[in-house]
């Protein structure tokens, strides 16, 4: 298992993997929780890429030290045939109060369009993960395990296919069934 799950981590793509670390990256490492880095974004917030089985300890970690506000949750294609990602942005809303300057992290679980699709819900840790997850889940087809009630929340509940992957090919004809 612990072999599969170091391999979900060497799916990144190698432009988003990095050598360089950061405060947080270190704090991770020094606490023992397994992650790759990744460069910071275009504003500096620094990245952190992890295993599906490694979210829920991360996070909790980082709640800790206090990153206690999910800003917010998504998901993206890298393209079709690519992973997908799931991403997690949080922050600090003492440090927000206090200086106007919150302390930042972006967590993202790559996961191959084509293996298990399965991440562990943040639902019990920020309840306000619930829309957001079931949002990346009708559009990704990404599945939190251990959401309370992860269904379709833009789509009809009838409707195949996830229409943010970058492979998804429109239906020509899609009937309404009971919409009046």
């Amino acid at each position: 298992m612990e072999k599969e799950e170091s391999n979900k981590i060497e799916n990144i793509s190698e432009k988003e993997q990095v050598n360089e670390t950061g405060p947080i990256s270190n704090f991770l490492t020094n606490e023992g929780l397994e992650h790759t880095n990744s460069a910071p974004d275009h504003i500096g917030i620094e990245i952190i890429n992890l295993a599906p089985s490694k979210l829920i300890d991360v996070v909790l970690k980082l709640k800790e030290i206090g990153f206690n506000y999910l800003q917010c949750q998504g998901g993206y294609d890298e393209g079709p045939g690519a992973n997908l990602v799931s991403f997690y942005h949080l922050i600090s809303i003492e440090d927000y109060f206090k200086s106007k300057q919150p302390r930042e992290v972006r967590l993202k679980v790559f996961l191959d369009r084509n293996g298990d699709l399965t991440v562990p819900s943040l639902y019990k840790i920020f309840r306000g993960s619930d829309w957001q997850e079931r949002e990346t889940f009708d559009m990704f087809g990404i599945i939190y395990d251990g959401h309370p009630r992860l269904k379709r929340l833009l789509m009809p509940e009838d409707w195949k296919g996830w229409p943010l992957r970058k492979d998804y090919i429109q239906p020509d004809f899609y009937e309404m069934q009971d919409a009046y």
